[in-house]
């Protein structure tokens, strides 16, 4: 069983000690992401700005696995303020038209106070 690490270079996973996302076994296991846009490693003030970075972070890991959006299976949004998730429905609607994934929306503290939104997904590649 081949296992395959990938890395966005964000500096949290080298600190930390975790991959973006993990292929094993036709599974592709994204970490939570946050809405940093690792370009210019800054956080947007919104919560809409957030969820489209952490779903274009995701969507690049997904990528690099040979999956997209479309084959993602389950996902589960963390926010810290359950009231803003309805303002992330519009994007996630579009990102996940396709796939419908099973999905669970959990309100938690992040590590950050600035963090908003976080997204961990799973994806089935194709056969």
């Amino acid at each position: 069983m081949a296992r395959r690490l990938i890395s966005t270079g964000s500096p949290f996973e080298a600190r930390i000690g975790y991959s973006r996302a993990v292929v094993v076994d036709g599974w592709v296991f994204v970490a939570g992401t946050t809405g940093y846009d690792y370009a210019s490693m800054t956080m947007p003030d919104r919560v809409e700005a957030q969820c489209a970075n952490a779903l274009a972070t995701i969507s690049a890991a997904l990528a690099e696995a040979g999956a997209s959006l479309d084959d993602v299976v389950r996902v589960r949004y963390i926010l810290p303020d359950p009231a803003e998730f309805p303002a992330c429905w519009p994007a996630l609607s579009e990102a996940f038209a396709r796939a419908r994934p099973a999905a669970t929306m959990i309100s938690a503290g992040l590590m950050e106070p600035e963090m908003k939104i976080e997204i961990e997904a799973t994806a089935r590649l194709s056969a």
